[in-house]
């Protein structure tokens, strides 16, 4: 995984340890989609101000892209028996190797460290959103069960601009085998599931009504 970008913040004197975004407090929302938005918009602050956007945007997609395709990157954040500080440590290590600059480091870290791991890639993805949607731009991701060519990559971002209603798109792709057929696409809020593995959890729940 190629990694760039990060700052780490110093507050008004604070250290990045006590800057008060990463003390998430009572007013953090409880739902999945404000935990992710309430991250991602104050790192989104922290590297404007910083002048480092693109060097976290640059960061965030690769670790994106490293937990979609590495089982045990995705276990790291998703496993419930690791415990946070393994996480943290675990995390950092992988970022510093990948050369990923201090802010984003730190970040992640931090989100480790307050046991938000789960959450990564929700918080990824809403920041990555965010960024589209200051440049003017639609945020969609779309994800295949196999790597696209370049063929079904040009047709599949056609649709994608047609269903989003605008020319101008930010649009990730990623492979998850796990799908085993077919497409998850994301626009915005908006998900469009095709793929195989959700047909057949729908055909397994179907049946379990009738047994």
């Amino acid at each position: 995984m190629q990694m760039v970008g990060g700052i780490a913040r110093r507050h008004k004197g604070a250290s990045p340890d006590t800057i008060p975004f990463f003390d998430e407090g009572t007013s953090l929302s409880s739902s999945a989609k404000g935990l992710a938005d309430r991250y991602a918009g104050a790192l989104y602050a922290l590297a404007e101000e910083a002048g480092k956007v693109d060097a976290v945007v640059a960061d965030l997609t690769g670790l994106g892209e490293l937990v979609a395709g590495n089982d045990e990157v995705k276990m790291l954040c998703e496993s419930p028996a690791i415990s946070w500080s393994e996480q943290t440590k675990a995390m950092t290590a992988i970022m510093e190797k990948g050369g990923a600059d201090a802010l984003t480091v730190k970040f992640v870290g931090t989100v480790a460290s307050n046991g938000r791991l789960h959450a990564l890639t929700r918080i990824i993805s809403a920041f990555l959103a965010e960024h589209a949607r200051r440049r003017g731009q639609v945020s969609a991701e779309v994800i295949s069960a196999i790597e696209l060519d370049a063929a079904r990559r040009a047709r599949v971002e056609t649709a994608v601009a047609k269903l989003a209603g605008s020319d101008k798109i930010s649009l990730s792709m990623r492979v998850d085998p796990s799908l085993i057929g077919g497409l998850v696409v994301r626009i915005g809020s908006r998900m469009i599931d095709t793929s195989v593995k959700t047909k057949l959890n729908r055909l397994e729940t179907a049946m379990k009504g009738i047994a």
